[in-house]
């Protein structure tokens, strides 16, 4: 008998400044810029056509910005799950990639290529960030649906790992996108 699944939508928040200057954000906290804030309303409209129920979004500030555009527009309850929150990157918070590339070209590298052993220095491993990404969307696929997830693009590659596939690298993930992921519904939920 094969399992029932939900599709969640998961997209990663609008850009911020410090993603434009290519800088790791981590759980760094900075708003949305204004090309953001139109990549917000963006991601609402596909929103408003997916028929969005309810919208799940990261503690940090730009993905409850972004969460908050999307859920004016659908008119759907927002909750913020913690462990939806960005990976803590450590001593990388706030470095250019394109320094952490020259300096650590190995990292990098395993931090790109999604490496189940890599670990931020003075942070968070992937491991540990998939599980409590798998957390976040096991509460999330209990909820109304269709669901939107907004977070960040390290926890939409957990999820991405978590759900057993390969993802690519963070720079491929664009900023208010929709991402639909197929997710076990939890035990005796009936699909809508």
């Amino acid at each position: 008998m094969t399992a029932l699944t939900v599709e969640l939508l998961l997209a990663r928040h609008g850009q911020t400044a410090e993603n434009a200057d290519g800088l790791i954000l981590g759980h760094r906290d900075p708003p949305l810029s204004e090309v953001g804030e139109r990549q917000a309303a963006q991601l609402a409209a596909r929103a408003a056509e997916a028929g969005i129920a309810f919208i799940w979004t990261s503690p940090l500030r730009r993905a409850r910005q972004t969460a908050a555009v999307v859920a004016a527009a659908v008119g759907a309850e927002v909750s913020v799950l913690d462990d939806l929150i960005e990976s803590d990157r450590g001593s990388w918070e706030g470095q250019p990639v394109l320094r952490l590339t020259q300096a650590s070209p190995d990292l990098v590298t395993a931090f790109e290529n999604a490496d189940p052993d890599f670990i931020f220095p003075g942070g968070e491993s992937i491991a540990q960030q998939v599980v409590r990404t798998r957390r976040a969307l096991d509460v999330a696929a209990g909820g109304s649906q269709p669901a939107l997830v907004v977070a960040h693009a390290g926890t939409i590659r957990a999820a991405i790992l978590a759900a057993g596939r390969h993802p690519p690298p963070e720079r491929a993930l664009p900023h208010g996108e929709l991402i639909a992921l197929t997710w076990p519904a939890p035990t005796g939920r009936h699909r809508d």
